[in-house]
């Protein structure tokens, strides 16, 4: 195992980590410009922790070398595309494999096998069914845990700091829970007891497999596998329950059970659906409000589309579809925060991108991060601007890079439809105001996150 410091950077080097863990290493891409190894056994690992994460190493490689670079991760060569017009030309007949699951799967020690394409198509179609179909059928709930947080809120005096990250989690915890997994969860101390247990195992499969502190640590150790069991148990629970039962309400879990699959795949799919959505809608939702809360133009923007969509009237599935400027503002926020700033795959066929040769079985990093912010595709990249997105070039270019139409991961998806809502309750009746000199620094993960509590001020509209 390498030492404990190498390991600092926790969950994107868990992506690239779960990858080689599943599969075997790849031939060197000899003449792939970039940097020769720091250290024989670890590779660039060390460079790595001195940039801070894996996507700041990502941003300085490609700044000095160009969009296709490549590094050392251990012993084995990595290739990193940094540019929309790279991507594009990368070959990988997989692409209907999710990072989320690879990743999860091989950190949760799940064992069910790599899915052949046909199996990852059956399984996305699945996942599709489950997202629209568990939308539809909790709207109605959905909103009523919107309105809490609104009411919530609206009792605050104004000058009241709000702990933004920590209610936005709560509020995902409670909406993923109950729209995944079902009425179990409309209990708030189950909701308590789930959130303990998935901030368990998510801390730990960023960090305790990789560096071998959770095996050396027997009391971490048994935390973490008493929550995994503890999540398990649920689910097995659930699945069960559903497969012998006609509910009205339709559940994501719901389109797993009906499908071709075995009780083992439904309950890994299940774990891993349950443990990112949580995750990727709450971050979603902070920094969507983050980015309103700096622009008062944007804010008013939306105010002005909110209220010209349904007025007085309740706010619909229907009418919910209308609101394309609030579309605009989550992929730009999607961009701007760099919401999940690396993905990986693996050279399942040999490819070319540009004069480069990419080897069968290289591991291939999609630099999301720098991409988003390269100015040749974005103007004024640091800018957060949803206008962008009013061209429909944008969104192909969007789309290709799989924060959007069919490429677009499912949890991804789930979180862009919960936060609309979300969203549409909150501006309705609130001004959402930044608090003065505060200074939110970013933490690069799986998801991009703030360092530290971001915290917001409210005012009532009416």
């Amino acid at each position: 195992m390498l030492d404990f410091a190498i390991f600092a950077v926790t969950f994107l080097l868990a992506l690239v980590a779960a990858v080689l863990y599943l599969y075997p290493a790849s031939r060197q891409a000899a003449g792939i410009p970039g940097i020769t190894p720091t250290e024989e056994k670890d590779g660039n690992l060390p460079d790595i922790v001195n940039s801070g994460s894996l996507h700041e190493f990502l941003v300085n490689l490609h700044e000095r070398y160009g969009p296709v670079v490549s590094f050392w991760f251990g012993r084995r060569l990595v290739v990193s595309l940094g540019t929309v017009d790279v991507l594009k030309q990368h070959i990988n007949p997989n692409k209907t494999s999710d990072p989320f699951e690879t990743m999860l799967k091989s950190l949760l020690r799940y064992h069910s096998g790599v899915a052949s394409v046909s199996e990852n198509h059956t399984r996305k179609k699945l996942y599709e069914s489950g997202v629209t179909n568990s939308l539809r059928s909790n709207f109605a709930l959905l909103l009523k845990l919107s309105e809490e947080l609104l009411d919530k809120w609206l009792s605050y005096p104004e000058a009241q700091h709000v702990p933004l990250c920590q209610h936005m989690l709560g509020f995902a915890m409670k909406s993923v829970t109950q729209m995944v997994l079902g009425s179990t969860f409309e209990d708030d101390q189950e909701v308590i007891h789930f959130q303990k247990n998935h901030g368990t195992i998510w801390s730990e499969i960023g960090k305790g497999f990789l560096d071998g502190s959770l095996d050396k640590s027997t009391t971490r150790k048994k935390q973490y596998e008493d929550a995994l069991r503890q999540l398990e148990s649920i689910l097995k629970k659930i699945i069960k329950e559903r497969k012998g039962g006609n509910f009205s309400q339709h559940i994501f879990i719901d389109s797993l059970v009906q499908g071709n699959l075995n009780d083992q795949q439904i309950l890994e799919d299940s774990m891993i659906f349950s443990l990112a959505s949580c995750v990727i809608t709450a971050k979603l939702c902070t920094w969507a409000i983050c980015f309103l809360t700096t622009s008062e133009e944007v804010q008013r923007k939306l105010y002005e589309e909110i209220d010209q969509v349904f007025g007085k009237d309740p706010i619909t599935p229907e009418k919910i579809e209308q609101l394309r400027y609030c579309r605009q503002v989550l992929c730009e926020t999607v961009r701007a925060a760099k919401l999940t700033p690396v993905s990986a795959r693996l050279q399942d066929i040999e490819g070319k991108i540009d004069k480069f040769i990419i080897p069968r079985e290289t591991l291939v990093l999609y630099a999301l991060g720098v991409v988003l912010q390269d100015p040749s595709t974005w103007p004024s990249p640091h800018k957060f601007d949803p206008d962008r997105f009013d061209d429909e070039s944008v969104m192909k270019t969007f789309s290709l890079l799989g924060f959007s139409g069919t490429q677009e991961c499912p949890e991804l998806r789930f979180a862009y439809m919960v936060t609309t809502v979300l969203l549409s309750v909150l501006v309705r009746r609130l001004h959402l105001l930044s608090v003065e000199g505060q200074h939110i620094e970013t933490k690069y993960e799986l998801v991009t996150s703030s360092k530290e509590e971001a915290w917001i001020t409210v005012s009532k509209r009416y």
